[in-house]
């Protein structure tokens, strides 16, 4: 089977593409047929030796994908072949297949395509998880919501609404606004790209707290981390929750 390979650490173009031997499932494992990978910035953390999960070199990166069980191993009840389902792997996605323990996997109903399943787990499940386990967010309170125009802000903004939450979606271009609008944002912050000076977070907070009528955001979904991170947290309300979920700023 064919499969992309990080065989040195680098960034995107030092991948290759390579025949490699396709795997077999062992007890409690299902062979899947990729028919689409997602790519999450993971993907390029783990390829470039920044991510906290290293796999030895050579090795397929992907970490989450959708397609069609092939071959089911000894003990498997859960699905059986001919099942679509998606699947969350860590690495090795980018793969014509892939092995994972069946609980790895979940059936996805006929309405989805293979494209948009193999793209849910990373950015829904995260913020799922996020707003429901960590933050516990009740109806009614505010969810501010950095880098929203990104794959985990844009469901974060989905699933705040969902659950009855005040959405203020920050971005750094009207363009990126926009799209949060369209996604059921209540209310959008324009913040500038880049490094922010002291006074640059202060006024940020400011906005924040305009927002918010003085009060501060009850939650604050981050993913983007850097300078942005102290200006949301200084405009955090009062027994509040910051959900630190990445750092694309650093």
């Amino acid at each position: 089977m064919k499969a992309v390979l990080c065989k040195e650490y680098g960034p995107p173009d030092s991948l290759v593409i390579e025949e490699v031997p396709s795997p077999e499932p062992k007890k409690g494992e299902v062979l899947l047929e990729v028919h689409a990978a997602a790519v999450n910035f993971p993907d390029v953390l783990i390829i470039e030796n920044k991510y906290q999960f290293k796999p030895p070199l050579p090795f397929s990166p992907g970490g989450e994908v959708a397609g069609v069980i092939k071959k089911v191993g000894e003990g498997v009840t859960k699905v059986k072949v001919g099942d679509r389902v998606i699947g969350s792997c860590g690495w090795g996605g980018y793969a014509e297949e892939i092995a994972l323990d069946e609980a790895r996997v979940t059936p996805i109903p006929d309405e989805m395509d293979f494209v948009t399943a193999s793209a849910f787990l990373m950015t829904y499940g995260t913020s799922h998880h996020a707003l429901k386990d960590r933050a516990q967010i009740k109806p009614g309170e505010t969810l501010l919501v950095l880098g929203a125009a990104g794959g985990v802000g844009l469901a974060a903004v989905e699933l705040g609404k969902a659950m009855g939450a005040r959405v203020i979606a920050a971005a750094s271009s009207e363009d990126k606004l926009a799209v949060c609008k369209e996604h059921g944002a209540d209310e959008t912050l324009l913040y500038p790209s880049g490094a922010l000076d002291r006074d640059a977070q202060k006024a940020l907070s400011e906005k924040i707290k305009e927002l918010t009528g003085g009060q501060g955001a009850d939650v604050v979904y981050d993913p983007v981390g850097g300078d942005y991170s102290e200006a949301a947290l200084r405009a955090t309300n009062w027994e509040g929750r910051f959900l630190v979920v990445g750092f694309a700023a650093g």
